[in-house]
């Protein structure tokens, strides 16, 4: 067997000629992320790349890709930072690697950093059991940073359900659907074609904007860059059947919606919102569910809900597969000054984050402030 030759992919173009190997990699993951699919990671780095460089690291085998590292680099205080190729909406990622190669490949591949002469990395995303956190063990400060529920769906979604839910949980979820169809019409609209997620995206941002006015939100899903991500991408995965918008309608009208990927037999939760004009109605949850039993009747048997351990996630769920947050790999004083100073920030956030009154205060409290400042910027535009 030839050894495997490693450089680095650091123009758009050379990254475009990886298509035809690279989706097979990300196919082939122990938790294969839509996040990484070439044509999302493409969307990603024309709307967000400028000023910033691809670093890609590669690895080929008599030509054939075998192994990639994806990663791009960009300046924070004056240091260069490596950080996987897609940022914060990388999720789940890591070294994508053939499954005949040896983990040595991964490891030498991991190691191989310090040839696109980074100050350190800031690596968002990371599967807490995955190759990247197992190749560079003791050289990543490590922090969970998203619970990360997954749900197994082995058996039909009603028996799931109903072993996984009291009855009195069960009652609750059909007075719901009941209170909100005593309202008027309700459907369950799911978009799956190009022509049908377009149209579904825009309600989408429409709810999102309904629901999180005045509250902070920082998904980049309400920005006028991020949107146009989202437009490019969702039309460049509906070309490999991946995105599903599911909409419940009332009388017609979108008051809740979940995004989702659909890959490798699992639904990955992008994202999901509601009219808060009917949250006393739990649309969101009950969107929720119509969701994961559409996913199960079109043959998906887990659920990887990728984000924090909200109630109704905890009661469904059979596990928590944390994302992590890996900082680390400095080089000199400085370097590791800003990784450290990084990973202190990171840690504090997340205790308070724990006290219930003062994110209650955050996320609620100043949200007042928060919407007269936005009317205030948007009256000083017109």
């Amino acid at each position: 067997m030839t050894t495997p030759t490693v450089h680095t992919v650091s123009s758009a173009e050379d990254f475009a000629g990886l298509a035809g190997d690279w989706d097979a990699l990300v196919r082939a993951m122990p938790r294969p992320s839509p996040f990484l699919l070439h044509d999302w990671l493409t969307c990603w780095w024309r709307n967000y790349g400028d000023g910033a460089t691809l670093g890609v690291r590669v690895a080929r085998r008599d030509g054939r890709l075998v192994a990639a590292f994806p990663l791009y680099t960009h300046s924070r205080l004056g240091l260069s930072v490596g950080s996987f190729l897609g940022g914060r909406h990388s999720a789940l990622a890591d070294l994508l690697v053939s499954p005949d190669e040896p983990d040595a490949v991964a490891d030498d591949l991991a190691g191989s950093v310090a040839d696109i002469d980074v100050d350190y990395v800031d690596l968002y995303g990371l599967p807490k059991a995955g190759r990247v956190a197992r190749a560079l063990e003791g050289e990543l400060g490590l922090i969970e940073r998203v619970e990360s529920p997954v749900l197994e769906l082995g058996a039909s979604w009603e028996d799931v359900y109903r072993a996984k839910t009291s009855s009195k949980s069960r009652n609750l979820h059909r007075r719901r659907r009941r209170q909100l169809g005593d309202l008027g019409r309700l459907e369950v609209d799911v978009a799956r074609e190009a022509d049908e997620l377009m149209p579904a995206l825009e309600e989408a941002f429409r709810i999102h904007d309904l629901r999180w006015e005045g509250r902070p939100d920082g998904s980049d899903f309400a920005s006028a860059v991020g949107r146009r991500f989202q437009r490019e991408a969702i039309l460049a995965l509906a070309r490999l059947d991946v995105p599903r918008i599911v909409l419940l309608k009332l009388d017609g009208r979108a008051i809740a919606f979940h995004y989702y990927f659909a890959l490798e037999g699992s639904m990955y939760v992008h994202r999901l919102g509601f009219d808060p004009s009917f949250a006393r109605y739990s649309p969101g949850l009950v969107n929720t569910l119509d969701t994961i039993e559409t996913a199960a009747a079109e043959g998906l048997t887990r659920v990887e809900f990728l984000g924090g351990a909200e109630r109704y996630k905890l009661e469904l769920a059979d596990r928590l597969d944390p994302l992590c947050q890996g900082i680390g790999l400095a080089r000199g004083p400085l370097a590791r000054a800003a990784a450290a100073s990084q990973l202190a920030y990171i840690r504090l956030r997340l205790r308070l984050k724990q006290h219930d009154r003062l994110r209650r205060l955050y996320v609620d409290g100043a949200a007042p402030i928060r919407r007269l400042a936005g009317h205030s910027r948007n009256a000083l535009r017109a």
